[in-house]
């Protein structure tokens, strides 16, 4: 596949969901982000938290990938082509044509967030993150991102191709994106509130 156009395109996805979210801010009291639909379920507030665990991590690992193959001189490439283990990786991850999840999963226990969080300060850092997420895809277009490798949070011993990290980082984050609305809709409709109608 072409390299710029994978990246701009996961560029645009990072951009839908910023505002997404911002819709969703707007739509919805502050007091609901932290209500969960039922006990085992997570409220929305934790699916974004659970989205910054995986930022924490992937973020400083993407940004030292991006130093070193600059101090190594790995110029850029017009063609990527996905590791096998990455392409499955993302597969699992992305939601269907369709805007469902096909695949389900439980959570590493790292990446389980705590249900008493500050709304204000999970969401900050969320949006925090995604631009320089959006950065990071723009500084990656002067680099080949086939060449460069990237451990996965699960095992340092594994590594994935940037390209690949980027196509299952954000495939992950547009996939609990579908959770986070399906969880404020549950929310609003035990409190007799249509989001979909407050969203359009």
């Amino acid at each position: 596949m072409n390299a710029g156009y994978l990246l701009n395109g996961l560029e645009k996805d990072v951009k839908t969901l910023l505002e997404e979210l911002k819709d969703l801010r707007n739509a919805t009291e502050a007091r609901t982000w932290l209500l969960q639909p039922s006990p085992e379920k997570w409220s929305p507030a934790q699916v974004i938290e659970h989205l910054n665990s995986y930022n924490r991590y992937y973020i400083p690992q993407i940004q030292l990938a991006i130093l070193r193959a600059r101090q190594k001189t790995v110029v850029g490439s017009s063609e990527f082509t996905p590791g096998w283990l990455g392409a499955y990786f993302t597969r699992v991850m992305k939601p269907t044509a369709q805007g469902t999840v096909a695949h389900k999963m439980q959570a590493p226990k790292d990446h389980r967030p705590i249900a008493d969080l500050n709304l204000q300060k999970v969401l900050e850092e969320f949006e925090r993150q995604e631009n320089l997420l959006v950065d990071l895809l723009n500084e990656s277009a002067s680099i080949n991102i086939g060449d460069v490798r990237v451990p996965i949070s699960i095992s340092k011993f594994i590594k994935l191709k940037l390209g690949d990290t980027f196509n299952f980082l954000i495939a992950h984050q547009r996939r609990h994106f579908i959770q986070l609305r399906r969880t404020l809709d549950s929310v609003h409709t035990a409190s007799g509130i249509n989001l979909k109608q407050a969203v359009g």
